[in-house]
């Protein structure tokens, strides 16, 4: 990239960041997505390097950077390992919620050991019967005495198996759709939680992505986040924060996938020239790069935009389409990809082919595609537009 606004800290970061993705993570990239085994190793590497702290503050641990050096992190990483851009992705996911809705204790007890990744986080909304439509639940929350009883089961949670805290949704009034639906922090030693089936995939192969199951899981009052039928609330709020996280995967993969190509486009040779010298290469490697920039400017806008502490319509627009656009992206990059190496990008002997198929997962996750649009086009429907050829 030729033009570069980010402050000389911010650059600083990056580099850091991109040195530990150079020396610990990329020599991994491949042997992760072989065995399919969580990366330990990689969770350590950003222990060392105080990575999970970037957006949080100094108070438990964190460095305060911000949102979008986060992004740019998990942008960084995912350029050549998607699953250890995940990890810190989701990190995010579960920090969010007590941060933005936990009393002073929960945040004592919990975010410190979060920011500094000595304890991983997931977020358990989905559940086998309500994917899109998170407010039809099925899993309860009765409260007796000082504790709260879930009963019920979620599914395609990510680290499942390996977090040591759950944030996990649940409904507490059966009569309410939206507002009897509660939000709580969950440990895995707490009686009654079970962690279930670990699924295997065809991206993202070193992150586990699991059921877990409540049989009258016993959780302190104390451990619900916000008041009692606040958490479809809170749920929506931190997805407004989170889904952006998945942007920066997605937008890692596909510059990843471009670096890659435009490096294999200038060696390989056919009819006595470089690939990369045939104009229709050119013209694929061309839209490939513009592409991914507009979708870095989208992402990016967003990481400001919470960073100076903006909220509400204009938030959620504005992370619906960076998730929107860089997932599309990260798909038609990736595949472009394969098509630049030809027969070669076909085999797992090269990059791109576990990119294209990591890329997929990007236009599911944290809210499908198709629900991203419905909320882009929701908040454009309520806008005051400034429509110039209205009638006076």
């Amino acid at each position: 990239m030729s033009y570069d606004w980010l402050s000389e800290e911010q650059r600083e970061v990056r580099e850091l960041v991109r040195t530990v993705v150079r020396e610990r993570v990329a020599p991994r990239a491949t042997g992760i997505d072989e065995t399919a085994e969580f990366p330990w190793d990689v969770v350590e590497a950003f222990r060392e390097h105080e990575l999970f702290g970037l957006s949080h503050v100094e108070r438990y641990g964190g460095s305060g950077i911000g949102t979008l050096m986060m992004l740019i992190a998990i942008e960084e990483t995912s350029k050549a390992c998607a699953t250890s851009g995940l990890i810190l992705a989701v990190q995010q996911l579960g920090s969010i919620p007590i941060a933005l809705a936990g009393t002073d204790e929960l945040k004592d007890r919990y975010l410190s050991k979060l920011v500094t990744g000595e304890t991983l986080a997931a977020y358990a909304l989905t559940e086998p019967g309500s994917g899109s439509d998170s407010a039809a639940m099925r899993t309860t929350a009765q409260q007796n005495g000082d504790a709260y009883f879930l009963t019920g089961g979620k599914r395609f949670i990510t680290n499942a198996g390996v977090a040591g805290v759950y944030v996990v949704f649940a409904r507490t009034d059966s009569h309410d759709v939206h507002k009897g639906i509660s939000a709580f922090v969950v440990e895995p030693d707490f009686p009654g939680f079970e962690v279930g089936r670990i699924e295997p995939k065809m991206g993202i192969k070193g992150s586990t992505t699991g059921e877990i199951f409540f049989n009258e899981c016993r959780v302190p009052v104390e451990n619900r986040l916000g008041e009692e039928g606040e958490g479809f609330t809170v749920a929506m709020r931190v997805l407004d924060r989170s889904r952006p996280g998945v942007a920066a995967q997605a937008l890692g993969i596909a510059q990843g996938a471009i670096d890659y190509a435009v490096d294999y486009a200038k060696t390989r040779e056919t009819m006595g020239k470089p690939i990369s010298e045939h104009q229709l290469i050119a013209a694929k490697l061309a839209e490939m790069e513009t592409r991914t920039e507009a979708a870095r400017g989208l992402l990016y806008r967003v990481g400001r935009m919470i960073d100076e502490g903006v909220d509400g319509p204009a938030l959620t627009k504005a992370s619906a389409q960076a998730k929107l656009f860089c997932s599309d992206t990260a798909m038609a990059v990736a595949t472009d990809a394969v098509q630049v190496l030809g027969g070669y990008g076909y085999i797992r002997e090269y990059p791109v082919e576990r990119m294209m198929r990591d890329a997929k997962i990007t236009q599911i996750y944290e809210g499908s595609n198709e629900i991203q649009q419905l909320v882009i086009a929701r908040e454009m429907l309520r806008e005051a537009r400034a429509n110039l050829l209205a009638d006076a």
